[in-house]
C-alpha cells in the first residue's frame, strides 16, 4: 500500500530562494506563523553568526563538522557561497507537516533535481538599490553586500528559469499572501492526485513589478 493510500502522503516541500536581502528569512517567519501546517527545515552554515543575529537562524557549525555530514549523506543539498558552507539536513517533519526551504539557489537548483516535484518561489528585490539596502541594514560587512550584490546578477536569471513562481518582495505582507495562496494552490492539486507542479512557462507569476 502507498503512503498516500495510508493516509500518510509525502508533505509538500516549499523552497523559499533568491538572492541575499530580497527578505527571504522575513516572509519565511511570517509564513510559519500564519501556517500551523508549514514546518521550517533549519539549515546549517559554517559562516559567522551576524551580530543580533538569533541563535535559531541557522545551526552553525564548523567546517568538519559541516564536511563529516556531507560524507554521511545527511544533507538534502548543500553549497558553497561566498567562502562558506551552507546545507539543508533530510527533513524529518511531523507526520501532516508540509515542509519549507529557504536556502540559496544552487541548493535549490540540487532539491529540483531529486524533488521536481518540489514548489519553487523564487523571491526578488523591487529594486537593486532596495537589495543593497535591507543587506546593510541587516549588518553584512561592505565587502559581502557588495559580493552580494555581484552574485545576484548570476543568480536570478537561474532562478527566473528553475522558478515555479516569482514574486517580488516589495511589502511583507502582500507577499506573504500571494505565497500563501500558492501553497494553498500546491495542496490542492497534491489532493486532486496531480504532484506535478505548474508549468513555469504558462503560470509562472510576477507581483507588484
Amino acid at each position: 500500500m502507498s503512503e498516500a493510500a495510508a493516509g500518510h502522503a509525502q508533505p509538500l516541500i516549499i523552497v523559499v530562494s533568491g538572492p541575499g536581502g530580497v527578505g527571504k528569512g522575513t516572509v519565511v517567519d511570517a509564513l510559519i506563523a500564519r501556517d500551523p501546517q508549514l514546518w521550517l527545515s533549519r539549515s546549517w552554515t559554517t559562516r559567522a553568526q551576524r551580530r543580533g543575529e538569533p541563535d535559531e537562524a541557522y545551526t552553525f557549525t564548523d567546517r568538519a563538522t559541516f564536511e563529516e555530514h556531507i560524507a554521511a549523506g545527511g544533507f538534502l543539498e548543500w553549497t558553497e557561497f561566498l567562502g562558506s558552507y551552507y546545507g539543508t539536513p533530510i527533513p524529518a517533519p511531523e507526520a501532516g507537516a508540509d515542509v519549507v526551504l529557504e536556502i540559496e539557489v544552487d541548493g535549490a537548483r540540487q532539491v529540483k533535481a531529486v524533488r521536481p516535484e518540489a514548489l519553487l518561489i523564487f523571491v526578488l528585490p523591487p529594486t537593486r538599490e532596495e537589495q543593497e539596502r535591507r543587506l546593510r541594514h541587516r549588518g553584512d560587512a561592505p565587502d559581502r553586500v557588495v559580493a552580494r550584490l555581484r552574485k545576484a546578477e548570476d543568480e536570478e536569471p537561474i532562478g527566473r528559469q528553475l522558478a515555479d513562481h516569482i514574486v517580488v518582495n516589495d511589502d511583507v505582507e502582500a507577499t506573504v499572501e500571494e505565497m500563501l495562496a500558492l501553497i494553498e494552490r500546491a495542496r490542492s492539486r497534491r489532493s486532486a492526485g496531480s504532484g506535478e507542479p505548474d508549468d513555469p512557462s504558462s503560470t509562472a507569476t510576477q507581483s507588484r513589478d
